[in-house]
């Protein structure tokens, strides 16, 4: 279940009411007239079922209840109600399968910020990375891909695509370019000074590394991968079940191709460089084009399923 909180101008309540009444899987209707102050007007809250939740939200949009006064939206982690149940019941479809696309476009929007802390994170992850492909070390680069940030950015691309909004689109893809680019250089430079230590030699790179030589070696195998990271990935953001190993799974594709080509292009290994550089496209390709089919089917089949549940 979903809390909402809405702010609405007195004028305005009779109709949001009707709204929220008339929507299938709501509960808990209350509403406090003149409780809000900033903006002035009255407050009503209610209780939806997460599969309704974003026929409510549209339809309070419409109304321009974000416009002139406010919409709030919380988890309901634990509802004891008969009338939660039984709006639950009532609503089409399964939670666990609804999108909340007003959820995601915001959550997506925060995710894919170019900011200082995704570069240093970015970063660091592929110079841990870059220690565990000199090294042929997999706890290292599980590390690193624990720590990549990139998946934000990847999901905002998707979002952006299937909601046909360019602003998102281009701020997430700007925001992996320039991330994958300054974590790149910089961790050239941090392979050259590890080199400098003697911590770092090109035969620890051209030795062979069971482990990391998949890396530098781009082939339908990692394509599949990739793909199914990208399915993944999307699924988790959507279910609201994204964590630490949703980032693992993407970047087990994106920041270890990235150290790679840093530390290749460090001892101008350029042939490995270039191995990597295209496994990394490659990757990001199949992930963006991966997740944005996962939200389009999903939007499709979720469409049918709300049709006929209202039918």
């Amino acid at each position: 279940m979903l809390h909402l909180r809405l702010i609405t101008p007195a004028d305005r309540t009779a109709e949001v009411v009707d709204l929220v009444q008339s929507t299938v899987g709501t509960a808990h209707v209350a509403v406090v007239p003149g409780a809000a102050r900033d903006p002035q007007g009255d407050l009503v809250m209610c209780d939806v079922a997460r599969e309704a939740g974003d026929e409510l939200i549209s339809g309070l949009r419409a109304l321009g209840i974000d416009d002139c006064g406010s919409i709030a939206v919380e988890n309901i982690d634990l509802s004891l109600s008969t009338r939660a149940t039984k709006a639950e019941q009532d609503a089409p479809g399964e939670g666990a399968d609804a999108v909340l696309w007003e959820q995601l476009a915001d959550a997506t929007h925060e995710e894919s910020t170019l900011s200082v802390t995704y570069i240093a994170f970015l970063t660091l992850a592929t110079m841990i990375a870059a220690c565990g492909v000199v090294l042929d070390n997999a706890i290292l680069i599980v590390g690193a891909m624990a720590v990549g940030p990139e998946f934000g950015p990847l999901a905002g691309v998707c979002t952006g695509l299937v909601r046909r909004s360019s602003r998102l689109a281009w701020r997430s893809f700007l925001a992996l370019i320039v991330g994958f680019a300054a974590a790149i250089v910089i961790t050239v430079g941090f392979s050259a000074v590890m080199a400098l230590l003697d911590l770092f030699t090109v035969d620890q790179l051209q030795a062979d590394r069971p482990n990391t030589g998949f890396i530098y070696r781009p082939d339908w195998f990692s394509f599949v991968v990739a793909v199914l990271a990208g399915v993944a990935g999307m699924l988790s953001l959507t279910s609201a079940r994204s964590g630490a190993m949703v980032g693992v799974a993407i970047s087990v594709t994106t920041v270890p191709a990235a150290a790679n080509a840093a530390v290749a292009f460090s001892f101008q290994q350029y042939r490995q460089a270039w191995g990597s550089t295209e496994q990394l496209l490659l990757n990001l390709l199949a992930i963006v084009l991966a997740g944005s089919a996962t939200l389009l089917v999903q939007r499709l089949l979720w469409s049918r399923r709300a049709s006929t549940g209202r039918s």
